[in-house]
């Protein structure tokens, strides 16, 4: 494919995994025509980092922490602005498995006809491990192998990671729009992804590219047996952005019907797994204040990104 595409990369405090994250990027075989950098910590050394790959770069270093939602945004339409017609997003703490990752992201959207694609997000220390666990129907996948239901299969349409190596065209992106700068972190990719699925636009993983991530599906706790399972980040910081912006979410069209879902699971974890009404409570509360759009930085701390 002749058209250009433009990557885009935020970060916040990690220069060493940047680094790496980098290199990795400028040195697809199919190499990026343009990389741009959001620092929300607007640090030199990051900008010489930036400055130093072999592509041409732009670096935008941010004076506030934007959060990832911010950031992506932020580069999302710097790369519009460039002229790019494709997008493909990355995060500072993972990287391309390897050097055809690009490569087979195009490959993938020719063939399939489709508006945004992403890689398998793999565990970056066992990468045939899922570094968050995806739901078919009413089972959990934890495994690469458990994706794919044939051998021929190169792609599981309709579910996708966009934060984590995800190719957008510029045409979804005029469609569908960028991040919500009030979310900060947590729950913003999936409010892109619900924005996605409500424009009908086809789009879906690649089978056939891996981009390594850290492990993040220590979070998501069994429940009844395994059959279901909640998210308890161990983090204080991080349950107060993953609650609140989960009550907005699901009171915007095409996420209404989990609402009585959510309230079974999470009023199972915290009140029978964990025996913790405060807990729950404190769930509740997070909850009504996204349903309300109280939108803020919460008091105890300064949600950097993570």
């Amino acid at each position: 494919m002749s058209d250009t595409v433009c990557a885009v990369v935020v970060t916040h405090r990690r220069p060493d995994e940047l680094a790496k994250s980098l290199e990795a990027v400028s040195a697809q075989t199919r190499t990026p025509d343009h990389l741009i950098v959001v620092d929300n910590d607007d640090d030199p050394r990051v900008g010489e980092l930036v400055a130093g790959q072999p592509i041409p770069t732009t670096y935008i270093g941010s004076r506030r922490n934007l959060g990832g939602a911010g950031g992506f945004a932020l580069g999302m339409l710097q790369a519009l602005a460039l002229g790019s017609e494709w997008v493909w997003l990355a995060d500072d703490d993972g990287r391309p498995a390897d050097s055809e990752v690009l490569g087979a992201l195009l490959a993938c959207v020719v063939k399939h006809g489709l508006a945004a694609v992403s890689p398998m997000v793999c565990d970056m220390n066992d990468p045939g491990r899922l570094a968050f666990p995806l739901r078919r129907g009413l089972v959990w996948r934890r495994r690469v192998e458990e994706l794919r239901t044939d051998a021929s299969d190169d792609l599981l349409p309709g579910i996708a990671s966009f934060f984590n190596g995800a190719l957008f065209s510029a045409a979804t992106l005029e469609a569908i729009g960028v991040p919500d700068l009030r979310l900060f972190v947590r729950g913003d990719e999936t409010e892109l992804h619900r924005r996605l699925v409500r424009s009908g636009l086809p789009f879906g993983t690649c089978l056939n590219a891996v981009y390594l991530h850290p492990q993040g599906g220590d979070e998501f706790k069994p429940i009844l047996g395994g059959r279901m399972h909640t998210q308890y980040p161990d983090d204080a910081a991080k349950r107060f952005f993953t609650y609140r912006n989960r009550g907005y979410l699901q009171s915007q069209p095409g996420m209404r019907k989990l609402v009585f879902q959510e309230w079974v699971r999470f009023g199972w974890y915290f009140l029978v797994s964990r025996r913790d009404p405060a807990g729950f409570i404190e769930w509740i509360r997070l909850r009504r204040m996204g349903r309300k759009e109280k939108f803020g930085r919460p008091a105890l701390g300064d949600g950097k990104k993570t």
